[in-house]
């Protein structure tokens, strides 16, 4: 079959030199590995005519790892991209006497760091070729010309090797041996393919680097608090998930919402960070489980003082008893009994009382607030036998939280966090393509309405992935099993109450829809969630919920 560059020994050693320029700069612009290696491998079939071709990396251990195998006129294709495992183990490039392993021609290549160029394997004695007879006797193929060319890094040092089979005239379609051009031509490719393996690995590496240190903030947030280092793992998965879901959508006002591949990392990164700030929050106050805890939870005390109460009532009581049959009255002790059991029974009511109103919850009535004012005014006997109120002022003021378990001061503390993590991320150098992650990761406290924060930002100053996070991480809590102060909800709860937040301009509408209409939260809830969580949902009847149109 006529090739696109002519006769490959008259008309096309310009064409050829123009196409490797051309390589060049495709190999630079790509971003993938896989896609990297196969493209050198192609592109070196393609200038030289040749019918096939194996590329090998090097490995840490001294071993040369097929990567992509070649072969056009036996449809051979695997390893890269094909899906096609390549069944051959690495070639060691030293025996097990630690000496060179030169009887194999690719390794011989990268241990020698020059070009094998062999025109015939079948005459040729210098290697060892019982495998490649072998598999022309499997296959009726005929190994002939080979050309093995090292890829060399910036140090000189061999990183990898090209290997190419059978060179093809381009009009004729006979086998011939690679020319001297030929083999120039490869060397130059390699030369460049090197520069453009360096520098993806080096590219993968700092990614690689940058994740973990990324997942070292996540696990020191999960040392300093175990109950928030499952909501640093989870939210990026779930904010991932619905951005891919909004993507997707051909209709309604995302429909031309896409993200491609960076993007999509950036996002993850970006959910990764979200809560990085929470490293300057104090452990008490993340780990508030309930309104009287500080070191320890000090209804314990309470519960001493209802103690102390009680016996302080049987006490007098005998005291009573005494003082009557010492003055030879009546003493009605059954009464007495009735009076102090009575007694009893209303303590034993507000404690339990004030237990329940410690645990915390999503609302306070004023009349529990005005029950927990009337206890306060009871009087007791302190170890110094003071008579003094029953609670304290701090006391009272923490039991009276209408929501949850923290005091406004903290919850002010609690929601400092976000502002640390933007100032800690804005403090990055990032690269272009990771920019948008103080954006994405600051934002997800922030409402639609602009009663959010820190920055009080609407919907339309925010981006749909900013958007998306501020879902995700909503999500994640309500479902949470890991939390100190609350039970995990049951789905159709947190989708209830996620409807809610929705009519109430709190998230954003329109990925709310996306969010029930694509069944992420049931993605999210099958994989993260305890079985028991996951009860029936009827979509129709969540707030808020307007399910996308069909065109």
């Amino acid at each position: 079959m006529k090739q696109e560059f002519g006769d490959r020994n008259v008309i096309e050693p310009l064409e050829r030199l123009k196409a490797l320029n051309q390589i060049g700069v495709a190999l630079s612009a790509e971003k993938n590995g896989t896609r990297l290696l196969e493209r050198i491998l192609e592109e070196a079939k393609r200038i030289t005519f040749a019918d096939g071709g194996t590329l090998y990396t090097r490995t840490d251990d001294d071993h040369l790892q097929f990567e992509i195998m070649l072969t056009d006129s036996l449809h051979i294709r695997k390893g890269g991209t094909s899906g096609e495992p390549i069944p051959f183990a690495p070639l060691p490039m030293y025996t097990e006497q630690h000496e060179p392993n030169l009887k194999m021609v690719a390794v011989c290549a990268a241990l020698r760091g020059s070009t094998i160029n062999i025109p015939d394997a079948y005459t040729n004695t210098e290697f060892e070729f019982s495998g490649t007879r072998k598999f022309d006797e499997q296959t009726g193929y005929r190994s002939q010309s080979f050309l093995t060319v090292p890829m060399k890094d910036n140090e000189d040092e061999v990183i990898g090797v090209l290997q190419l089979l059978n060179a093809r005239n381009p009009h004729s379609g006979d086998i011939t041996v690679f020319s001297a051009f030929d083999q120039e031509l490869v060397e130059s490719l390699a030369s460049q393919a090197a520069v453009a393996l360096v520098n993806q690995r080096l590219l993968e590496e700092q990614r690689a680097l940058f994740e973990a240190f990324i997942e070292l903030i996540a696990n020191a947030i999960d040392d300093k608090s175990p109950y928030t280092g499952g909501h640093c793992r989870r939210v990026p998965e779930l904010t991932n998930m619905l951005a891919d879901a909004a993507a997707d959508v051909q209709v309604g006002p995302l429909k031309d919402f896409r993200m491609n591949d960076e993007e999509r990392y950036e996002l993850r990164v970006a959910g990764w960070l979200h809560d990085c700030g929470k490293i300057t929050t104090p452990e008490y106050v993340v780990d508030k489980a309930t309104k009287l805890e500080t070191i320890f939870d000090r209804i314990a005390v309470i519960d001493t003082r209802f103690e102390v109460v009680k016996r302080d009532a049987e006490i007098a009581l005998l005291k009573q008893q005494v003082a009557a049959l010492k003055q030879g009255q009546a003493f009605d002790e059954v009464a007495a009994a009735q009076q102090l059991h009575a007694e009893h029974e209303t303590l034993e009511a507000e404690r339990a009382f004030l237990r329940h109103c410690n645990v915390g919850s999503e609302f306070m009535a004023d009349e529990d607030k005005a029950r927990v004012l009337q206890i306060a005014q009871r009087r007791w006997h302190n170890v110094d036998e003071v008579d003094v109120a029953f609670l304290s002022e701090d006391e009272v003021y923490n039991l009276n939280i209408s929501r949850g378990t923290l005091t406004p001061e903290e919850r002010q503390i609690i929601n400092y966090h976000i502002v640390a993590t933007i100032n800690m991320l804005e403090a990055l150098p990032y690269p272009r393509y990771l920019r948008n992650i103080p954006e994405y990761a600051g934002g997800h406290h922030e409402r639609m309405d602009g009663k959010g924060y820190p920055k009080g930002l609407t919907r339309n100053q925010m981006s749909v992935q900013a958007r998306v996070m501020g879902i995700a991480d909503i999500f994640e809590a309500l479902t949470a099993g890991d939390r100190p102060y609350k039970k995990a909800m049951k789905l159709s709860e947190a989708l209830t109450i996620l409807g809610r937040m929705k009519l109430d301009n709190h998230i954003d509408p329109d990925l709310f829809d996306v969010f029930i209409h694509k069944e992420v939260y049931l993605t999210y809830a099958h994989k993260f969630l305890r079985p028991d969580q996951i009860d029936e949902v009827d979509v129709t009847q969540l707030p808020g919920y307007n399910p996308l149109p069909t065109h």
